[in-house]
């Protein structure tokens, strides 16, 4: 359960949250593998792999673009597996990110929350015209956004959230963050004590052994009447 006050601010990761990352990334992987033909290798390896080197690039300084990231994480991916990178493929893979859309209950669970008072931020792990194109799909009702290029720095790390409070002029007890990723934002929630609703959307990533969130949903569209009946309703 929640407790504190009501927040002025909700927090949100992007990417698995609010925007079908998983799925795109696997349609983009697809397309790659496609332009590789007699490769044996099976989508979810790459995946997997490219997911391994992204996560170690974004802790590395000085602080890399993800853009760059991402190209020199899908060429270390395939390097690994034996597959000739090429730029085409990075571009498929960035290029493909601004396109993913958001989870079908997404914007008008966005719009109810709008509906309650709450103002809307998102904290993600991306570039600014990167995210630009997701933001666009969200009905407008994002307030505010801060990246890993403003902040200069990659979630979990609590650099990015002390660059996010401070521009929403909040301290870690006054917000309510809402995301997906288990070692990317319950790791910073359990380390820094912000309150946290995961959204589990069955996709097997595990949650921490040392730490439960305040809230566990499927879908966004639980987190509404949860906070209107349950909380500070």
């Amino acid at each position: 359960m929640l407790s504190g006050p009501k927040p002025e601010w909700l927090t949100f990761d992007c990417y698995g949250t609010l925007i079908q990352w998983d799925e795109g990334l696997l349609a983009a992987v697809n397309t790659i593998l496609a332009n590789h033909p007699g490769s044996n290798v099976e989508p979810q390896t790459l995946i997997r792999v490219y997911d391994k080197h992204e996560h170690a690039l974004e802790a590395e300084r000085p602080h890399k673009s993800f853009r760059r990231v991402a190209g020199e994480g899908l060429r270390l991916a395939m390097d690994e597996l034996k597959l000739a990178s090429s730029p085409d493929d990075i571009e498929v893979l960035t290029g493909s990110i601004s396109r993913m859309p958001p989870f079908p209950e997404v914007v008008s669970a966005l719009h109810a929350l709008k509906t309650q008072g709450f103002k809307l931020c998102i904290i993600s792990n991306t570039d600014d015209d990167i995210i630009a194109g997701n933001v666009a799909q969200l009905g407008g009702h994002i307030d505010r956004v801060v990246t890993a290029q403003q902040a200069g720095a990659y979630k979990p790390a609590q650099q990015i959230f002390d660059f996010a409070h401070n521009a929403l002029g909040v301290g870690r007890g006054e917000v309510v963050h809402i995301c997906a990723s288990p070692h990317l934002d319950l790791a910073a929630a359990r380390d820094l004590g912000f309150r946290c609703i995961w959204i589990d959307r069955g996709t097997g990533r595990e949650p921490l052994p040392d730490y439960d969130p305040n809230a566990v949903f499927p879908t966004l569209d639980r987190v509404p009447p949860f906070l209107m009946s349950t909380v500070w309703g």
